[in-house]
């Protein structure tokens, strides 16, 4: 059955890169693209679920596109935005290690807004924002601080988790190096208004020997307390759900961490048993019903 799934998940992928509407969107200098799926003629009239990818990763995923087209199949449009990491037009491809990385964590957000005003454009005035892993927490923190009143739902799946002195941790054992002495480095760059300076060969986030600016490892490394995301959830004031699985071995702790903020009301934990960080095979269609009653859509 499992096997069954999966290739019809292919399937689905591969017609869903087919059928998708590619659009795009010009932000900050550069142009942002993204996949649209209609699950009607009238999709404007929403609800529209905006989708925002994990680290490194692009629009077209299998996470991403299998649940666009099983939102699809029951009658729920969707937008997956491919982050640019400070690149024009990225293509959905994971982002190559070999590259220099320019991008600020915080860069998500801001692109969030920028689609969430296209969508506004297009008439659209009920949008749900999404956000895997990484851009979960990043779905999170522009759902904190958006007042905008066509945004009505956040649903947060598999968000990323951040113990104090987690990074410092994770580096020491993803490298075997000391995070500290090059972070200061990158920070006294900063200071001296040189955020644009490449440091380089740099480990970086998923990339050994890469070339980070400045400003992207202060960024992407610098303590802060907001990259965990239940630490973000009760600053937002829209509902929320927070949908974890029980067999997530990437996100440390969430649904210890989500328990105690969850009222049932305001902030929903939804835990799936038996999915992985990636929803893979039938999980999606549980993700895709969950999301699909959740705002009302029959």
């Amino acid at each position: 059955m499992r096997l069954k799934v999966s290739l019809f998940a292919l399937f689905l992928i591969c017609a869903g890169q087919a059928l998708a509407d590619e659009v795009k969107v010009s932000h900050g200098g550069i142009t942002l693209n993204a996949s649209l799926e209609k699950a009607q003629d009238d999709w404007t009239a929403g609800p529209v679920v905006l989708m925002t990818h994990g680290t490194l990763a692009h629009n077209r995923m299998e996470i991403m596109a299998t649940l666009q087209e099983m939102l699809k199949e029951r009658g729920v449009s969707s937008l997956s935005i491919n982050l640019s990491q400070g690149v024009d037009n990225r293509k959905s491809v994971m982002y190559p290690c070999e590259n220099p990385h320019r991008y600020k964590y915080d860069d998500a957000a801001e692109e969030i807004r920028a689609w969430v005003e296209w969508l506004k454009g297009e008439g659209v005035g009920n949008v749900a924002v999404l956000g895997h892993s990484r851009g979960g927490n990043q779905a999170a923190r522009f759902a904190a601080a958006t007042d905008d009143p066509a945004v009505k739902m956040t649903f947060l799946l598999a968000p990323t988790t951040r113990a104090p002195g987690y990074a410092e941790k994770d580096y020491k054992r993803r490298y075997g190096k000391d995070l500290m002495p090059i972070l200061q480095k990158a920070r006294d760059l900063v200071a001296a208004g040189k955020g644009d300076e490449m440091i380089s060969p740099v480990d970086f986030i998923y990339c050994k020997e890469t070339s980070a600016s400045a400003d992207a490892f202060v960024s992407n490394y610098n303590p802060d307390p907001n990259r965990d995301t239940p630490t973000v959830v009760p600053q937002i004031k829209m509902p929320v759900m927070v949908i974890a699985g029980t067999e997530d071995k990437v996100v440390a702790g969430l649904i210890e961490k989500m328990e105690p903020i969850a009222d049932g009301e305001q902030v929903q934990l939804v835990v799936v048993d038996g999915a992985d960080h990636f929803f893979l095979d039938l999980y999606s269609e549980d993700v895709a019903d969950i999301i699909t009653e959740t705002l009302g859509v029959e």
